[in-house]
């Protein structure tokens, strides 16, 4: 970008942006690590408890709450790692919850390919209550600064919440008198499916 500084007089720097992308200079910048760097891979710890409540009539829930203890090594931005974290968990919402692929069995066709039908998080589907702590004094000698990746980790604590619906229908079918056996519950955990894995029974749909 220094060419582009030539002619301009103490420029801010959107200006000196500006100019550089007039001359059609290049604003991108990559790097490769090379092979033999010596790069310290490092844990990522994280604990998570949900709470949710299912309606077994229709098959909807409602993630009640979801506590999160996150790992961030020492964080240089404790906002925006803790808005990382809310993110790449409702993310995983959307993976394990919502955002259903389904096929055509014979062209292989994606059927669920727009808004009516394929479905990721709303407004309404995070958690009705949300807290999210960083772990105290936990640098981390191999990070920036001493932090921890935050973007992505906190996706693989999502299925969390699939561990609460399956207590909550085992919860249900105990007091159903149901027979504690193994039943099937299919992935994304959509209204249906949810539906559907708390077997209950048509006689029920009665005033």
């Amino acid at each position: 970008m220094e060419p582009a500084k030539k002619g301009l007089k103490n420029p801010a720097w959107p200006q000196w942006v500006q100019a550089a992308y007039h001359q059609n200079i290049d604003l991108c910048a990559t790097h490769m690590y090379p092979y033999n760097d010596d790069v310290k891979a490092y844990n990522i710890f994280g604990a998570t408890v949900c709470e949710v409540e299912v309606d077994l009539l229709t098959g909807q829930y409602q993630i009640l709450r979801v506590d999160i203890v996150e790992d961030a090594g020492k964080s240089m931005s404790p906002e925006i790692d803790i808005g990382q974290v809310e993110g790449a968990f409702v993310m995983g919402l959307g993976y394990w919850l919502t955002e259903y692929l389904l096929y055509d069995p014979e062209t292989g066709k994606l059927l669920t390919n727009r808004t009516w039908n394929y479905k990721p998080p709303g407004a309404k589907d995070i958690p009705v209550d949300f807290r999210i702590q960083l772990r105290r004094n936990a640098p981390n000698p191999f990070g920036v600064l001493r932090s921890k990746a935050t973007g992505e980790p906190p996706l693989c604590m999502s299925c969390s919440v699939l561990f609460a619906l399956r207590y909550a229908l085992d919860s249900a079918h105990e007091e159903a008198g149901k027979p504690d056996e193994w039943y099937q519950m299919d992935l994304p955990a959509t209204v249906e499916h949810v539906f559907l894995a708390s077997l209950t029974n048509i006689n029920l749909f009665t005033f």
